[in-house]
């Protein structure tokens, strides 16, 4: 039966003890880890989201505490008052409060706990399901206790940085309006407006240009955005950004001081130096080298463009290539040239998965005989040219990819990143920052037939590149940056347009008429007509960021409470259908069709 802690005050989180407090009398609180009865004595783990420490108990005249601490089971909450000393047995390095133990006086069993579904225990091998159907008990694990705790300390960090570079934290509705642009909202129908929606924000970006054009300066807030999309190991429908806004600011502005912010919150948090200032690329360079916009530069593997190499070729899939206008690009696997032929064709197969016909390539082995796909199609001038353009050695695996651009980066992007992990070149333990610069203003949708904005409608265009926005729309560039860690985009943001006739210019560029603009972004227009700063911002997924310094591989281990795929919650059982009275009041109907039987 429970017992009250009414009469006892806890002194100490348990791993907040150590050899320093040997002597004193403490109160600790928490759950039972693990209880293991020897005859005659009693250890026990006591955990709290602080860490572990062992408890004893022996001794023949307390009776009645011996037979109380037999009784303990896993996640029992009990409270023990007791001294703290030298560990009696070996020291435990494992722990950090493993020279010391507390001899019981008094136990307090505060709540009893059915045998768990899975144990709760540092990196559990328990299906994932299962740990997220009982996320209460998951979350008592100390490794998803310690990055909730790094994602609490990053936080408050980021807004004691920002209140001291002058920036106001302010909040943003929640409710806002719907926007067909970009990724799909989701909505909530108003009671009071039947027929009509609401949208939650895929960022605040509206209301933060808006603050600008109030005289706010400096805005920052820890945002919580929401996107209906198809889910990913790094992506959630709702998610947090760190979002801020300056005015009367250029690019060089914004990227100082989060270059700032980032060696602090890195010397913190990871005691990890950030070199500034960081390395800057221009997004064609990204392009060129590593076949991203986001590339990961903790390992080399770059590609090399060797269009002009074998250019005069007869190879038809390089001259086919050509021909259409793409390039011929590959990378290097350095020592990888003895790759059994079964590894390769898995290679090739990845390769067709990001738009690949296919893959060729040239395994060039230690004696410095050559094995290649396509050798019979080249001279041995030609194929000793292409060795030469790769930097080829004996040893070496060169893969090539033969088609647009687009699908080129693609491919050998994805590529260099599947045989780095192969090859175990990534280090969880470096962080290589880099700002991607001068992003393409627009990019071309082929579904669509039109030009969509890269980034947002409100990015500016690089001032020398406007006089290419009727004629050559895909050559402007934009006044836009992103900040990559170790190959994942961990923030992005732009100089924003604050010139009307920029602006509409931009909106007819996408496809807008004027009435639709007004339509969608009336509010924003309207406000630019009284005098607008020239304004920047930018955005962090704080979940991703958390992610790459906890060194986990989902951001699902650094939130409190995540979806799984299909953007359900396997605890609550979220989303689940509403009553008939709640749609009637909503003037609401339901035309639910059976997606499986349609498949």
């Amino acid at each position: 039966m429970a017992e009250s802690m009414q009469g006892l005050k806890r002194t100490h989180r348990c791993g907040e003890l150590s050899s320093a407090n040997i002597g004193e009398k403490v109160t600790v609180m928490g759950w039972v880890q693990k209880n293991r009865n020897k005859g005659g004595i009693v250890f026990m783990d006591l955990r709290d989201r602080s860490g572990i420490l062992q408890i004893v108990f022996e001794g023949e005249e307390q009776a009645e505490l011996m037979e109380k601490a037999s009784k303990l089971r896993s996640e029992f909450v009990v409270a023990v008052v007791g001294n703290v000393e030298k560990r009696s047995g070996a020291v435990n390095e494992n722990l950090a409060t493993g020279e010391i133990e507390v001899r019981a006086e008094e136990l307090r069993i505060l709540s009893e706990s059915e045998v768990p579904p899975f144990q709760v225990e540092e990196n559990s091998k328990t299906k994932e399901e299962l740990r997220l159907k009982y996320r209460y008990l998951d979350l008592r694990r100390p490794d998803l206790q310690r990055n909730l705790r790094m994602r609490s300390q990053v936080t408050t960090l980021a807004r004691q940085f920002f209140a001291e570079e002058g920036f106001l934290e302010i909040e943003t509705p929640i409710l806002g309006k719907t926007t067909p642009e970009g990724a799909r909202d989701y909505l909530v129908p108003s009671r009071v407006h039947p027929g009509s929606f609401y949208g939650l924000p895929q960022s605040p970006q509206l209301y933060k240009q808006l603050l600008m054009c109030s005289g706010c300066d400096r805005y920052i807030q820890i945002a919580k955005c929401f996107r209906d999309e198809d889910l990913r190991a790094d992506r959630q429908p709702e998610f947090t950004q760190i979002d801020m806004e300056l005015s009367f600011v250029d690019v060089d502005d914004v990227i100082e001081v989060n270059e700032r912010f980032l060696a602090k919150l890195f010397k913190e948090v990871l005691d990890v130096d950030v070199q500034l200032p960081i390395q800057r690329m221009t997004w064609q360079e990204a392009m060129d080298r590593y076949g991203s916009d986001k590339p990961d530069t903790r390992f080399g593997m770059e590609l090399v463009n060797v269009t002009e190499t074998v250019k005069d070729s007869e190879f038809v899939v390089f001259k086919g290539a050509i021909e259409n206008g793409g390039t011929v690009r590959g990378i290097n696997a350095k020592g990888q040239g003895a790759m059994p032929r079964k590894k390769i064709d898995k290679l090739v197969a990845f390769a067709k998965d990001f738009g690949a016909k296919g893959l060729a390539y040239i395994a060039i082995q230690e004696d410095g005989t050559v094995k290649s796909s396509f050798s019979k199609f080249m001279t041995e001038e030609e194929m000793n040219n292409l060795i030469a353009a790769m930097n080829g050695e004996a040893g070496d695996l060169l893969l090539f990819a033969a088609d647009k651009n687009k699908v080129v980066w693609d491919v050998l992007g994805n590529l260099r990143l599947e045989l780095a992990k192969q090859m175990e070149l990534l280090d969880k333990n470096q962080y290589n920052f880099l700002w991607v610069t001068e992003f393409p203003l627009l990019e071309w949708s082929d579904e669509q037939n039109r030009y969509l904005a890269m980034h947002h409608p409100f990015t500016m265009p690089m001032e020398e590149d406007l006089q290419y926005i009727d004629s050559e729309p895909g050559r402007v560039r934009a006044k836009a940056y992103d900040i990559v860690l170790n190959g994942n985009e961990i923030g992005g943001g732009s100089v924003r347009i604050f010139q009307n006739d920029v602006q509409e210019k931009m909106f007819e560029v996408l496809g807008f008429t004027k009435e639709q603009a007004y339509e969608q972004f009336g509010f924003l227009l309207d406000a630019f007509k009284y005098g607008v700063p020239p304004h920047a911002g930018l955005a962090y997924g704080l979940d991703r960021m958390v992610m790459l310094m906890a060194k986990e591989d989902s951001i699902r281990d650094v939130m409190a409470f995540p979806k799984i795929k299909d953007a359900s919650c396997l605890m609550t059982q979220a989303p689940s259908m509403a009553d008939n009275k709640q749609l009637e009041e909503l003037g609401l109907k339901l035309d639910v069709k059976d997606v499986k039987t349609e498949e």
